[in-house]
């Protein structure tokens, strides 16, 4: 197969003309071409007009002539490499490996285990995809939160409501993260997925997705179980022999996958109990802004953006003095901000997006990294410094709550530099799924990141013009960027207390809905690996 790189052209271009452009770069006509595909689509708007990238893959039986004439290094052969899913083990399973969690770590590790027949028993302490879309709906509505179905819980993990990237920065030799691409198709996404640089789902797709995988992993011989909260882990000699359910059933098992997900903090208290090790770890913390979503993709496309283009996205960082760095994280193009709590009395926001994007406001989050050192004041009297990080994020939410009443506190930029509670919009109007009010977020947070915010988003003005604008929106607070606390495994990805693999971006190894799910399908073969299968 020959792979095409760097073929740009501009992107209102048909897919007749796209077609043309491949036989002239190869110099051969259409008739020669057996099939092609696109392999990657980016866009440059370096210059108007703007235009797309690709890698184009090619099948032609004039390869070798073609690849003897090129006089250009962006025509290569390659060979496509496909995920190879494992043997099996030898030892033996005496009962169904339990998957702890639904997200995409626990859904794609349960997927793996139920393709290779090891029927996994998946447990999520929060509901299934449509009744937790209504719990949502009314906890925006109402102010009314389920504690284990919200935003954070449920079905589909915190991803479900999110803007559905795709993208990761993970190394991939295995190519599990085209497995990953390729399953979230064959479950009802949209094909583009496989080849655009900046993949997305959208929270509306995402909800009929998780439930095809689902029903996938049902026909292969696995089983769902919804409201069924873990509550502790029965041990024998440092090995997990059951688990127990909503303080009552104790299920036997010799394998749980720990998929919990970066807000499963009474489960890290259990675990922590259970002296498996673990340690702290840096998260970050901010606030979302946004901005009107026309000024970003007017920025970044230029005036004349052909609508062809989606709402833009955009990635600015800022170093500051002190070395660490104020970023953006988990942008949503035409997105809203939304209340993701998940304890009452605390208050936490997040982004998510429809799959068309087509919200008047760009968002994202603007947050600053703290360590183990910066959070350790925090620490609660009675509990483990391990817990700090968990005690520091649980402060800020409750400042939050506090501020506004249960409602999302929000101020405009400009209030946020002069220390005022703001009293009335700019042109900026928010797009907020939940109740609002202004109040002095500034006061959430400790004044070193408070600061720290201020100059960020302003240096960050230079880079996007309009940024640092008085009226862009604030929302606090931002604090589930990732977890707290790393859980330890060891070469087989194991964790200290033997049959528990730690998986997913709660146990610290991934950063996003497709780095998750792989993580999962990496958790699922080192158990196939060691197990014989069950069917």
């Amino acid at each position: 197969m020959i792979r095409i790189l760097q073929l740009k052209i501009p992107v209102t271009h048909t897919r007749e003309q796209l077609l043309d452009k491949i036989t002239r770069e190869l110099h051969i006509t259409k008739e020669q071409i057996d099939s092609w595909k696109i392999h990657k689509r980016s866009i440059d708007a370096r210059k108007e007009p703007v235009k797309y990238v690709y890698q184009i893959d090619v099948c032609t039986s004039e390869e070798a002539g073609i690849l003897k004439k090129s006089k250009h290094n962006n025509v290569m052969s390659i060979t496509e490499k496909a995920y190879v899913y494992p043997t099996s083990g030898k030892e033996k399973l005496q009962h169904p490996p339990v998957v702890i969690g639904s997200g995409p770590a626990g859904l794609f590790c349960a997927y793996s285990l139920a393709k290779m027949g090891y029927c996994p028993i998946v447990l999520e302490r929060g509901g299934d995809a449509v009744s937790r879309r209504e719990k949502v709906d009314y906890f925006w509505k109402t102010g009314i939160l389920d504690e284990e179905c919200n935003v954070q819980f449920g079905e589909g993990g915190a991803g479900t409501f999110s803007d559905g990237k795709l993208n990761t920065l993970v190394k991939d030799p295995f190519q599990r993260g085209r497995e990953v691409l390729r399953l979230f198709v064959e479950a009802g996404a949209p094909s583009d997925i496989l080849y655009e640089q900046k993949p997305h789902l959208g929270t509306d797709v995402l909800i009929d997705i998780v439930q095809n995988l689902r029903r996938q992993i049902i026909e292969m011989g696995g089983s769902f179980r919804f409201y069924a909260r873990v509550t502790d882990f029965i041990l024998e000699e440092d090995r997990i022999c059951g688990v127990q359910i909503n303080n009552q059933e104790t299920l036997p098992c010799s394998v749980a996958v720990l998929a919990i997900g970066h807000s499963a903090r009474d489960t890290f208290t259990v675990l922590h109990g259970k002296k498996l090790l673990m340690q702290p770890k840096a998260f970050a913390i901010g606030v979302r802004i946004e901005h009107p979503q026309e000024m970003i993709t007017k920025n970044q496309y230029g005036s004349s953006a052909p609508a062809v283009l989606q709402a833009a996205p955009y990635k600015v960082t800022h170093q500051l003095g002190d070395g660490r760095g104020v970023y953006s994280f988990c942008m949503c193009p035409g997105g809203y901000v939304v209340n993701a709590s998940s304890e009452r009395g605390m208050l936490a926001v997040n982004g998510m997006s429809y799959q068309a994007r087509d919200g008047r406001n760009a968002n994202s989050a603007m947050v600053v990294t703290v360590t183990p050192e910066d959070y350790k004041s925090f620490h609660e009297p009675g509990t483990d410094a391990l817990m700090d990080g968990v005690a520091f994020q649980r402060y800020l939410e409750r400042r939050a709550y506090e501020l506004a009443n249960g409602k999302v506190p929000i101020q405009l930029f400009g209030d946020f530099r002069q220390n005022c509670v703001s009293s009335t919009f700019g042109e900026v109007t928010p797009c907020i799924k939940g109740e609002f009010e202004f109040a002095d977020l500034r006061s959430v947070f400790p004044k070193k990141i408070s600061d720290s915010l201020e100059e960020g988003i302003t240096a960050c003005g230079k880079k996007i013009k309009g940024f640092d604008r008085p009226d862009a929106v604030l929302s606090g607070v931002e604090s589930r960027t990732s977890s707290p606390l790393k859980i330890i495994r060891d070469a087989g990805l194991e964790a200290s207390v033997k049959g528990i693999y730690p998986c997913g971006e709660g146990a610290g190894y991934a950063g996003g809905i497709t780095s998750a799910a792989m993580d999962g399908l990496h958790v699922a073969e080192a158990v196939i690996q060691k197990y014989h299968k069950i069917r």
